[in-house]
């Protein structure tokens, strides 16, 4: 009933990127290699790693290794770097994949590699590095398709006077292209998954903010924000964490449970009105205010009628939602 109460007052949406917005299934579509090394070593050793990560990108990665037929080869360390990728060891040998700030961290240089990072960002991609101790081997470019519903959704929201804006990891050349396609000019890019709550909490000086989302890393944004919104598909955890949860996971639902909120609310300010008008002109007759004058006085029978007639108009307005189209 809180969630009802308060979304008719939301100023600012939130959207998480990664299976909100997007369907969350991404999948390998670019490869660039280093001279001399083959497509198949490089998912050998990618995919040997990633078959450790949970990450939507390392499945995307072991699945395009599991299509060349790749051969797992033995992991002896791994170590997941939030928000930047991953560092692992095949024997000897250490390797990281992750993110350019990643690679760049071991002083690994990226100079020959910057217009194929700038093209493919551009183009909204994810792009993941994979290195060596000393040099790049190749970059794996990954891209997740935009749900069907979620440009519908922004438009929505904006006429509804509601600011969308899209929070995540990827950086600021990706996140624009991403947010672009669907309509969002607001985002937060490069956003550690621990950060994200702080972001809601400094929109929220601005006005009432929703935060949508459907992973574990979003729950503290969802409890931080006035409104949380988990999808129906998202984690255990989102759900639980979530004032309202999106069972169709359609994001369609997000601008209709504001609405939502929005004519429950006008339904109560008018019950509220009608119930004191049918007082107020009442109590004042019955109690004989009009006697002197003109010798009138309110009779119980009709006096039970009018209090009747109030219930019967207070309840016949609340079901006239069951019209309004959402």
């Amino acid at each position: 009933m809180q969630a009802l109460e308060t979304a008719h007052t939301v100023k600012y949406v939130i959207f998480d990127k990664t299976g909100t917005i997007t369907k969350g299934q991404p999948t390998v579509t670019d490869v660039l290699l280093e001279n001399g090394f083959s497509e198949n070593e490089l998912f050998a050793i990618a995919g040997s790693i990633e078959k450790k990560s949970e990450h939507p990108l390392a499945e995307a990665i072991v699945r395009k290794a599991e299509s060349l037929n790749y051969v797992p080869r033995a992991v002896t360390t791994f170590k997941s770097l939030t928000g930047r990728g991953v560092e692992a060891s095949l024997g000897s040998k250490r390797y990281y994949i992750g993110n350019p700030k990643l690679v760049e961290e071991q002083n690994i240089s990226l100079t020959k590699w910057r217009d194929n990072l700038s093209r493919l960002e551009e183009e909204g991609k994810t792009v993941m590095v994979v290195a060596d101790a000393k040099n790049v081997l190749g970059l794996i470019a990954v891209a997740d398709e935009i749900k069907e519903d979620s440009a519908e959704a922004i438009r929505e929201l904006k006429k509804m006077k509601i600011t969308p804006y899209m929070i995540t990891g990827d950086n600021a050349r990706t996140a624009k292209a991403i947010a672009q396609k669907v309509g969002i000019e607001k985002f937060f890019a490069e956003v550690l998954p621990e950060d994200k709550a702080k972001y809601v909490q400094k929109l929220q000086q601005a006005g009432k903010v929703a935060m949508v989302g459907d992973g574990i890393n979003d729950a503290p944004a969802l409890a931080r924000a006035d409104i949380g919104i988990a999808m129906g598909s998202g984690t255990d955890v989102a759900m639980e964490t979530g004032n309202v949860v999106l069972m169709r996971n359609n994001l369609m639902d997000v601008p209709r449970a504001i609405k939502l909120s929005r004519f429950t609310m006008s339904k109560i300010k008018q019950n509220m009105f009608w119930a004191l008008f049918y007082n107020v002109m009442g109590i004042p007759i019955a109690a004989g205010v009009l006697y002197p004058f003109t010798g009138w006085l309110l009779n119980p029978v009709i006096a039970g009628a009018a209090m009747a007639l109030s219930s019967v108009s207070v309840v016949a307005n609340s079901l006239l939602l069951k019209r309004k189209k959402l």
